[in-house]
């Protein structure tokens, strides 16, 4: 049984710990308010941006651009895939970056020709240590999503798409379904359905006349990068949120492990010393009857 010396180190080195912990839930807090204030301010633009290809959509409805499916036509792509996966650069966050590497490999196995992009520390060593070709890793941090980071991001891949290297481009990223929840999902940004841009059932649809200059496939084209990039960026920092409340949860439960931990330990601190006590009081007492029979002997 360990002494009360190792169990007050013990106790020193858990609120040592448990004082670690509690400074990375508030510092992933503070990340996590502010990312979702960035997503909160950019947001509307590419909502609008979406309403607006949409307008198109009810407008020229034949309209004919390769970043979408024909008409009629959802037949998967044959050739070479594009996938963007967007991990953390360190751990600490319970199941985060494991969900999104499996998300990751469930699309290899699905099609082995994908060329992958990885954006964070995580994923680049988890394909490195497992010998799977990496075709770029974005070597700035996961930690701070930015807009032009995102557009850095779909310019490489929009460039891969439009010179055919690359049929279909697909990002791996962890969705923040709700403030309680998240889950890792692969969603394919290109080429687009045209029922994604489609408006909902029973919204009433107002045609309107619009001129295209110089023409609706340009103007469709040129807005399309944009959205992509706002796709993307959104996913960085969607991503990011999930990691940092993901992190947040794991440091809460370390924290409530550490206060079971120091409770449990205190008992047993309390139990041994009062077992020392315990024997000092018997011995001081076996001493004294000691003593007191030895006078007693001589008188």
């Amino acid at each position: 049984m360990a002494g009360t010396k190792e169990i007050k180190a013990h106790i020193a080195s858990v609120q040592e710990t448990k004082k670690i912990t509690n400074a990375m839930y508030l510092i992933a807090s503070t990340k996590l308010r502010r990312a979702r204030q960035e997503l909160d301010n950019t947001r509307p633009y590419f909502e609008a941006l979406r309403g607006e290809i949409k307008r198109i959509f009810r407008t020229a409805n034949d309209v004919d651009s390769r970043y979408f499916y024909p008409v009629g036509d959802d037949t998967p792509r044959e050739g070479t895939y594009g996938c963007l996966v967007i991990t953390a650069d360190k751990g600490l966050a319970g199941a985060y970056n494991q969900n999104a590497i499996r998300e990751a490999m469930k699309l290899l196995d699905q099609h082995p020709d994908t060329k992958l992009f990885v954006v964070g520390e995580f994923g680049r060593r988890f394909f490195a240590q497992r010998n799977i070709p990496i075709e770029h890793s974005f070597l700035y941090t996961a930690q701070n999503p930015t807009m032009a980071r995102a557009r850095e991001i779909s310019a490489r891949l929009l460039d891969g798409f439009d010179r055919g290297e690359l049929k279909e481009i697909y990002v791996v990223y962890t969705d923040m379904e709700n403030a309680m929840s998240f889950r890792a999902r692969s969603a394919r940004v290109l080429p687009f359905h045209r029922t994604y841009f489609a408006p909902p059932p029973g919204e009433r649809v107002v045609a309107e006349p619009f001129e295209f200059v110089p023409g609706v496939r340009s103007v469709l084209d040129n807005m399309l990068p944009s959205y992509v990039s706002g796709f993307i960026y959104s996913a960085l920092i969607d991503s990011f949120c999930c990691e940092q409340n993901a992190r947040m949860t794991a440091m809460d439960s370390a924290n409530r492990n550490a206060e079971n931990l120091l409770g449990d330990l205190s008992l047993e601190y309390n139990r041994v010393r009062q077992a020392a006590i315990t024997q000092e009081i018997t011995e001081v007492s076996a001493g004294a009857r000691a003593q007191k029979q030895s006078h007693q002997k001589k008188e």
